[in-house]
């Protein structure tokens, strides 16, 4: 036993000797640890799941805030690790600049380095407020948990909104430690990891309750993946529980994108996806789903066109397929004035008959809409400035006669919590994410989209089928467990049968809502061990600004 007492304080003298390394630091040394710790804290998102590495991450985050004399200071530091953070988990954005690299070369570093400055404001806010509260050691855990979660969710509504990568998606490896989802959302996942990545930090200051506080704060933690074991132990096995009525063939192309719209190849693309589409099997199918912009044709424009893809529709069902639609101007319009356009989504008849039609709503900055348009031309970027899509009406849940009603959601529409159906009105059964990642090449950016789009089946209670032109395609049960996939680049077809949908989650009736006690949770115990000191006082070298 006094072997084990004489480890442990050595292992804590080790601790706090690093802790004052970190805490001493200023200058270009403190922001460019920051920078590195926010990098080593990417590599736990999708694909690498280096999960445990959040601990010295954020552990490192803690100690750096600590040594800061001032707000202003604290808000660079933050700033820094953030900038980090999204570099590395958004490095592939600049990739999409390569498909037409003479016209876009200049706006790939812009494009990237903008993003990560511009989201990492969400957690340097946070850190400057909880560094002018003066909070330190166990409060400052918390208060860090809190304010980063709170900037999660401001980002993901702040200018239309990007909540990509969120920190609940590190367990999106398995369905186990989803599971959680299905009672507080992403959000609760976020938290949880959070509060026990940070949380060790307390473990190099002088605070005698100091293991127990660790003990605690990962606690909940372990009761989320106590709490997968057993939801995932008691649901049927995976397949189990179908709608033996829908069998769907999803059609994975993975059409290059300076191919796609070429037009001495768009007709070809079309004819390569009818011929999958009509490979053995296609009389007993319900459903063909084609990609994102897998007809590159304004299709409501063309009637011809729209009989032709519909040999593709399965006897008694549809043809689902993305194509662009262009409507024209209302009467009264300007002479020469441009139609509305949108990106869409079609269910076509094997009569040719458009049984319905979506229109996406959630647009890609700069993708699909230029933010302040007028401006940027005025400017003389006129390269950024050509046709706009417009978007949608709203999000919908679509009723085609014999098929079960959903939910379309077309790219990174599936990536925003709790915003997959309409929010009044009945409930879909399935959901629908069509996309187009072969802007983004063989990255981390399809992974981590794929991550999030299996978070929302666990949040909703949903299954979810996705098609994506390159991959990756896959249908998802309500449990997030994949059923049947077509990886990365792969070409062919997916058969399935559909899945059943839950009675609605926890997290579906409350929605976004549950952002409320999750932040009292994290910011009530924190004012009440705002008095517990951290470490030895800080030294003065940290006054750089």
């Amino acid at each position: 036993m006094t072997a084990v007492l004489a480890g442990q304080r050595a292992a804590g003298d080790r601790l706090a000797r690093w802790a004052d390394r970190l805490r001493s630091l200023g200058g270009w040394r403190q922001l460019g640890l920051a920078l590195l710790l926010g990098a080593l804290a990417a590599t736990a998102l999708p694909p690498l799941y280096l999960v445990p590495l959040l601990v010295p991450a954020f552990t490192g985050l803690v100690w750096l805030l600590e040594g800061c004399r001032g707000w202003k200071r604290a808000f660079l530091v933050g700033w820094a690790f953030a900038v980090g953070h999204h570099l590395v988990g958004l490095y592939w954005v600049g990739i999409a600049m390569t498909v037409d690299l003479a016209r876009f070369w200049w706006f790939l570093p812009i494009s990237v380095l903008g993003l990560a400055f511009g989201l990492g404001l969400f957690v340097a806010l946070g850190t400057a407020l909880l560094r002018g509260l003066g909070l330190r050691g166990p409060a400052l855990v918390l208060g860090l948990a809190a304010a980063w979660l709170a900037g999660e969710f401001a980002r993901g509504h702040v200018l239309t909104g990007f909540p990509w990568n969120l920190i609940g998606t590190v367990w999106t490896f398995d369905a186990v430690p989803m599971q959680a989802a299905s009672l507080f959302g992403v959000w609760g996942l976020s938290a949880v990891t959070l509060l026990a990545a940070l949380a060790p930090a307390v473990l190099a200051g002088p605070w005698r309750r100091r293991r127990r506080f660790v003990a605690l704060s990962a606690l909940p933690l372990a009761a989320c993946l106590l709490f997968g074991v057993v939801r995932v132990g008691l649901a049927p096995p995976p397949g189990a529980a179908v709608n033996p009525d829908v069998r769907l063939r999803l059609v994975q192309p993975s059409i290059s994108q300076q191919e796609k719209w070429q037009p001495t190849r768009r007709s070809q693309n079309v004819a390569d996806q009818m011929l999958q589409s009509l490979r053995p099997g296609f009389e007993q199918k319900t459903l063909v789903i084609w990609s994102e912009t897998a007809i590159p044709f304004l299709l409501n424009r063309d009637p011809d066109l729209q009989k032709v893809v519909s040999r593709v529709a399965p006897p008694g069902g549809y043809l689902l397929a993305g194509a662009p639609t262009l409507e024209p101007a209302p009467a009264g319009a300007p002479a020469g004035a441009a139609g509305t356009l949108y990106n869409s989504l079609y269910a076509i008849a094997p009569d040719g008959r458009v049984e319905a039609r979506f229109d996406k709503v959630h647009l890609v900055p700069f993708g699909e809409y230029i933010p302040l348009r007028g401006l940027l031309k005025a400017l003389g970027f006129g390269s950024l400035t050509g046709g706009n899509f417009s978007s949608g009406p709203g999000p919908r849940v679509l009723h085609l006669p014999g098929i079960p009603p959903f939910s379309p959601l077309i790219c990174y529409e599936v990536i925003f919590p709790s915003r997959v159906y309409p929010p009044r009105g009945p409930r879909p059964d399935w959901l629908l994410n069509i996309t187009n990642d072969a802007w983004f090449g063989d990255s981390s950016g399809p992974h981590q989209h794929f991550a999030s789009a299996k978070l929302r089946t666990v949040e909703e209670g949903l299954p979810l089928v996705r098609d994506a032109n390159n991959g990756i395609s896959a249908v998802v049960d309500p449990y997030g467990r994949v059923l049947a996939e077509l990886p990365l680049d792969a070409v062919g077809n997916l058969d399935s049968v559909l899945p059943r949908p839950l009675p609605p989650t926890l997290y579906a009736r409350i929605g976004r809502w549950v952002m409320l006690p999750l932040l009292l949770l994290l910011l009530l115990p924190a004012v009440l061990l705002r008095g517990v000191p951290a470490a030895a006082p800080v030294s003065p070298t940290n006054e750089n600004v």
